[in-house]
């Protein structure tokens, strides 16, 4: 019971992370959903017994039954591992898979999750550098697209180099182009605006041609 307690806090706890950072940059309903199915008993009975606290049970379940039965049930329901885009066929795929481009609110989520696990487990020796540290060990092993690499790659460096607060504003306005509900207002303002201007010099335009 004392390892499911602190299992349930730490995947609770991950995903308090997860949701802030989403809802910082506009993923309300992915910060809300993230890693749902680590309630489930397929995942939640086997963290419990192999919780360690300082690492993912998922790594302990592989030294013991050489597989993770959890992770293989996570990672085809939710869509922020790059593991859900990983395609297969045996004729029209050379070499029988290949991973696919993810799409950008995934990906962000993914960062989000790495983040979130960086804190999680490194607690109050985390810094800004650290999820690229881990992603840079994995770094060109095929298992991720070319363009979603790189983009993951650009988002742990930003972070790393200019922290939390311009890194999400710098996804929350050009990549997601999520903006703030002031911001849209001065726009629809700016636009209307615009529309005026325009309408007033088409209709000196139409006098003039009129003279």
């Amino acid at each position: 019971m004392v390892k499911a307690w602190e299992h349930f806090k730490t995947i609770t706890y991950h995903r308090y992370l997860v949701a802030k950072g989403c809802f910082a940059v506009g993923l309300y309903l992915q910060g809300l959903t993230h890693d749902l199915s680590k309630y489930s008993p397929s995942e939640f009975i086997v963290g419990a017994r192999y919780y360690q606290g300082d690492r993912s049970p998922n790594n302990a379940e592989r030294e013991v039954i050489g597989y993770s039965s959890a992770w293989l049930h996570h990672k085809g329901r939710n869509k922020h591992h790059y593991e859900y885009w990983i395609d297969y066929s045996t004729h029209e795929i050379p070499g029988g898979f290949t991973p696919a481009k993810m799409p950008r609110r995934y990906v962000v989520e993914m960062f989000m999750d790495r983040i979130a696990a960086s804190k999680v487990y490194n607690g109050k020796d985390y810094k800004d550098s650290d999820p690229l540290t881990y992603f840079s060990k994995g770094k060109g092993r095929g298992f991720l697209h070319p363009t979603t690499e790189k983009f993951l790659e650009m988002l742990l460096m930003m972070l790393a180099r200019y922290g939390e607060e311009k890194t999400f504003a710098f996804i929350r306005e050009h990549v997601l182009k999520q903006k703030s509900p002031a911001r849209r207002m001065r726009d629809r303002r700016m636009r209307k605006c615009v529309k005026r201007a325009f309408k007033r010099t088409l209709k000196q335009a139409q006098r003039d041609a009129a003279l």
